[in-house]
């Protein structure tokens, strides 16, 4: 009897193929990860055989990145975050307005639009949370100055990005692209003299303000309550239940009713967790589901790998994975330098970014459903975060082996 059961399907032979990919890799010294890939590659849409549902693949991926940064979270407090914006904020800004003005003129050599080319920009120029937060962990520098200020940075950087999100759509015409109605609660705000541009604006400041605050405030309270009382209650199933609603909940309210992307809901989900006594238990019972969806991320970005680009566009790709090796990079390590930090730090924070991730494909989905970007630009991306992904570790040892060399104030 045949099961139409892409769900299921999709689970079972994406994580069986990442496993046995995953020993394959591991048997030849490489990534993890490079094995993971692949095993998105092979069961996507480019390659003969089984082909998983891409977008269960993405919603599963999503549920990977909820509970990665739930985790961050409560290992990260707001006085953490606090501590470092004097080099977060202005640093993160500034590596995404260089490596968006790199993507631009990429773009324009190979004859897109300035719409397009901006998009496309500023899909090079976040990084993938899963690859950073894994990069940190293994080496062990997540609670370290660096790593917190690492951190901080990804989290500007999502924030300026659901700042993007929403702009995109009201400034599709003039980008050249498809006109998008102005609707619901921003068009009751337009007609009273704001703009589409400026009520887009307003609601979303007003709406990730209000989050913010309600976490803060409501959410400090309430969360570590439910967390005692469920753990009171001498039923552990109860206590892991309590956390995955309050993580997945917290997302998915964040992202309907605040506009706010489920990553950064879920982080600060974790955030005001973290306050409680029960942190490092719920840190305990949510490893095991977030390791497995964080290698259902990778599958499904390997999905979406067209590997005709290698000879179609050789030389744009070539190009595209300069920029996020090399100008990030090159961006990342001046700016901790011009912060003051040793040279030690900015290549750790120069390795951690010099890869794309999760809003770098929704921004250029985003520009491909409007029509403002080509749907080049797209596999020009996807191409190169599976490059820069497997590049990644590579990075990380570089930076330590210049890290390590004694510099001429010291010898």
């Amino acid at each position: 009897m045949t099961h139409d059961t892409p769900l299921i399907a999709i689970i079972a032979i994406g994580l069986s193929m990442a496993f046995v990919l995953g020993l394959v890799a591991h048997r030849f010294r490489l990534p993890l990860i490079a094995g993971y890939l692949m095993a998105g590659v092979i069961i996507g849409p480019f390659t003969p055989g089984f082909v998983a549902d891409q977008e269960l693949a993405n919603e599963l991926a999503e549920i990977g990145v909820i509970l990665l940064m739930f985790g961050v979270g409560l290992h990260f407090s707001l006085k953490d975050l606090m501590a470092v914006r004097a080099a977060a904020i202005p640093g993160a800004l500034g590596q995404i307005a260089v490596a968006t003005l790199a993507g631009l003129g990429l773009s324009l050599a190979l004859g897109w639009g300035l719409g397009a080319g901006v998009i496309f920009g500023l899909s090079l120029s976040v990084a993938s949370t899963v690859v950073l937060l894994r990069a940190l962990q293994s080496r062990g520098i997540m609670q370290d100055e660096t790593g917190r200020l690492a951190v901080g940075w990804l989290i500007v950087e999502d924030l300026a990005m659901v700042v993007v999100l929403v702009l995109i759509p009201p400034l599709a015409g003039l980008m050249g692209g498809v006109e998008v109605p102005v609707e619901g609660e921003a068009a009751e705000v337009a007609s009273w003299g704001f703009g589409p541009l400026g009520a887009t604006l307003l609601l979303t400041g007003l709406k990730v303000a209000g989050f913010i605050g309600l976490m803060l405030v409501v959410g400090a309270r309430l969360i570590p309550m439910v967390l005692h009382y469920s753990m009171h209650t001498g039923q552990r199933e109860l206590f892991r239940l309590a956390v995955l609603a309050i993580a997945l909940g917290v997302a998915y309210g964040s992202a309907v009713f605040f506009g706010v992307s489920f990553a950064l809901g879920a982080f600060f989900a974790g955030m005001v967790m973290a306050s409680s006594t029960l942190s490092n238990q719920a840190m305990k019972d949510t490893l095991p589901l977030r390791d497995a969806f964080a290698v259902l991320f990778f599958v499904s970005v390997g999905m979406l790998f067209n590997p005709s680009v290698i000879w179609t566009q050789p030389l744009a790709l070539f190009g595209t994975v300069g920029i996020v090796l090399g100008i990030k990079s090159v961006a990342a390590y001046g700016l901790m330098r011009w912060f003051g930090h040793d040279r030690s730090a900015g290549l750790v924070l120069a390795a951690s970014l010099a890869q794309v991730g999760e809003f770098s494909f929704i921004l250029v989905g985003m520009g491909v459903k409007l029509q403002i970007v080509p749907v080049g630009a797209r596999d020009l991306v996807v191409a190169a975060a599976l490059v820069s992904i497997l590049i990644n570790p590579l990075m990380f040892h570089l930076s330590d082996r210049y890290a390590a060399k004694p510099t001429p104030e010291t010898v």
